[in-house]
């Protein structure tokens, strides 16, 4: 047969990790591309960029809609399982799983740049695609979803790093967006001081007019005001008036409205926000694939 498309994916992949077992992405492949009879010529076929496999990238995509969906969970690097929605789902014995089918989970609307109430009912409802869309608005959607599920994926590898190389994921950030000079002088401050509530000092500008305090926690539960409240005191006993609040996971909105109450200027990153900071400054990502767009230069067209 010839290569499936994502959406034929989807069912196949989820009756295949229907046993609850993490389940490693390659492994998948191999099982599933046996199960579409594809041959080799087939499985080697690349995409147009040459970037990667197109059934590889086609199960990639399947796993990731089923994932913002709910019904699949990404556990360890590079493994997955199916959660409990995915296997209630995998009960009611569906004749087939796609787009349409997963826009009944708000996870997945919104992933699809959508709000959830965008859709009319929980309904299994025909959803027909926006036809009228330009090919630019057609790009920028896509484009908007590709970071999304890059984001996700950057946050999920940065879990699994212990504390130390967290640490210096940090160091490396602030260096790339102009802070503390060389990675070099950084290095050498980040995790020194040993003050409470401060993990590091950096400098604000490369000839140090200023600096910043540092708190980089790798937590999984949302931080609460109790922790910023301990952060803004240790700058307090450091006379000092900037800070970065950085988390692997989120912040209560206690905690966001202290610290637009206090005197000192202290910045929340949370994990989304960490991720696209990563992006943004091309810190553990690269470039797959360059598109130009390109328009009519009218000026040169113009008479002499």
């Amino acid at each position: 047969m010839s290569i499936p498309d994502y959406e034929t994916c989807m069912l196949p992949l989820m009756n295949f990790v229907a046993d609850g077992n993490e389940h490693l992405f390659k492994d998948v492949v191999d099982k599933l591309s046996k199960k579409f009879g594809l041959s080799e010529e087939e499985k080697q076929e690349l995409l147009p960029s040459g970037s990667s496999f197109v059934i590889n990238n086609r199960i990639g995509w399947a796993r990731t809609y089923l994932t913002k969906a709910g019904l699949l969970k990404k556990t360890k690097r590079g493994y997955f399982q199916i959660t409990d929605r995915g296997r209630d789902l995998l009960h009611t014995k569906p004749e087939i799983i796609n787009t349409k089918m997963l826009r009944q989970f708000g996870e997945f609307v919104e992933f699809q740049g959508k709000k959830p109430e965008d859709n009319k009912d929980n309904s299994h409802e025909v959803y027909s695609e926006n036809l009228t869309i330009t090919p630019q608005e057609s790009i920028d959607s896509g484009y908007s979803i590709l970071k999304s599920a890059l984001s996700d994926e950057i946050l999920s590898m940065i879990k699994t790093i212990n504390p130390k190389r967290f640490e210096k994921l940090v160091i490396d950030l602030l260096v790339k967006m102009g802070y503390g000079g060389s990675f070099k002088e950084a290095a050498t401050v980040v995790g020194k001081s040993g003050d409470s509530g401060i993990d590091g000092i950096i400098k604000e500008d490369k000839l140090g007019l200023d600096v910043i305090y540092i708190q980089a926690k790798k937590w999984e539960g949302v931080v609460g005001r109790p922790e910023i409240h301990k952060f803004a005191g240790a700058l307090l006993g450091q006379k000092a008036k900037k800070g970065i609040f950085i988390t692997t996971s989120g912040f209560t909105s206690d905690a966001k409205n202290y610290v637009d109450s206090i005197e000192a200027k202290i910045i929340l990153i949370d994990g989304v926000r960490l991720a696209e900071l990563m992006i943004e400054n091309n810190l553990g990502v690269s470039t797959q694939h360059i598109y130009e767009i390109k328009r009519i230069d009218s000026d040169y067209f113009d008479e002499e």
